[in-house]
């Protein structure tokens, strides 16, 4: 229903520009041409493949893919220590929990944290940081061994990486949902006042405040998440790197600020905005989920995130694009061959201060 609202929304609004009663020269009917213009968009056929160090720009890689040699753990190599802590929802101030189609109903849930801090931190001094949504390169160490191998060969500063879980299930009425797919600071704000506190408090590591010292990460939803992180506060991220971003509409509750959700990101805030102080690394695999929707689903993720790398091209903001050949959602071959010179380009020209 909301699709097909939305759908005859526009169809009106064309049919009303088309009109005598319009008239070529209404200046609403030049301003509704202009937003609903074709937006830029990149086109996968035309990529080159990625070579090693590459800067800025557009880029394929595949069909077949290998373990990126810095993803496997070295004797060699100086090795960080690994905490892990529980966060219940009756402790937060912020999410306390939803139902699924049961609004109102709180239902208390508890979330994992894994913190990484290499053995390079020394204590008492701001370290940059990374936050992981879902976790994401928790899973065999990924994270951690890549961290474990760039520090130490100086391709990376001493970064202490947060690998945070959701608070559970996904998409539209879950818990997992509101958080991430809300196009919003809000999410942002629960990692700065509640996770990175509790951490200091804790483990006495100190973060950095300066926000080129700061990067999010994940998939997916959570993809999209780490976006907003950056988007909504840019005075505590500017660096982003994303697997798969849910750059489509799947926002609940609806928000009139964002009618289409994540959507917004490459359909009008990106290109209408003021260019914000961002670096970010983007991927999309070829089979990505949808990938065969129609636009006017506003649920094909191949075509938001060509659309993405589009928008950012044509603000002319410093990002790397990645479409995956033959991969899929999230596809497990592709973080594990992309994910160290990912986090290389993203980190480029950091300075501490």
């Amino acid at each position: 229903m909301r699709i097909s609202s939305r759908v005859t929304a526009k169809a009106l609004t064309a049919l009303a520009c088309g009109l005598a009663i319009c008239g070529a020269t209404s200046v609403h009917c030049q301003a509704q041409a202009a937003r609903h213009k074709t937006p830029p968009t990149v086109d996968p056929s035309t990529l080159a493949d990625l070579p090693a160090d590459a800067g800025d720009g557009d880029f394929a890689i595949g069909p077949q893919y290998a373990n990126a040699p810095e993803t496997a753990a070295r004797d060699n190599v100086p090795k960080g220590t690994i905490y892990h802590f529980s966060m219940n929802s009756t402790d937060s101030k912020i999410y306390s929990g939803i139902a699924k189609n049961a609004p109102g109903q709180v239902v208390p849930y508890h979330r994992n944290v894994t913190v990484y801090v290499p053995s390079q931190y020394v204590k008492g001094q701001p370290a940059p940081l990374i936050v992981s949504q879902d976790s994401m390169g928790a899973g065999g160490n990924l994270l951690p061994n890549v961290l474990d191998n760039l520090i130490a060969d100086h391709r990376l500063p001493a970064i202490v990486a947060v690998m945070i879980d959701s608070g559970g299930g996904d998409a539209q009425g879950s818990e997992r949902g509101l958080e991430y797919d809300t196009v919003s600071g809000k999410y942002a704000e629960f990692i700065e006042t509640e996770v990175l506190t509790r951490i200091t408090t804790d483990y006495g590591v100190t973060f950095t405040n300066n926000p080129d010292g700061r990067m999010a990460m994940g998939g997916s939803s959570g993809g999209a998440c780490a976006f907003s992180m950056a988007w909504y506060h840019p005075e505590w991220y500017h660096r982003l790197l994303i697997y798969s971003g849910t750059f489509v509409d799947q926002e609940s509750p609806l928000n009139p600020a964002s009618p289409h959700g994540a959507w917004e990101y490459h359909e009008h805030f990106v290109p209408e905005q003021a260019k914000k102080p961002l670096r970010m690394w983007l991927e999309v695999g070829e089979t990505d989920i949808r990938f065969k929707d129609p636009e006017e689903t506003l649920h094909n993720w191949v075509l938001a995130n060509n659309r993405m790398a589009g928008a950012l091209k044509a603000k002319h903001y410093h990002y790397q694009y990645v479409f995956a050949r033959a991969a899929g959602h999230v596809d497990g071959r592709v973080v594990w061959q992309t994910l160290p010179a990912a986090l290389e380009y993203v980190w480029k020209g950091y300075k501490a201060k």
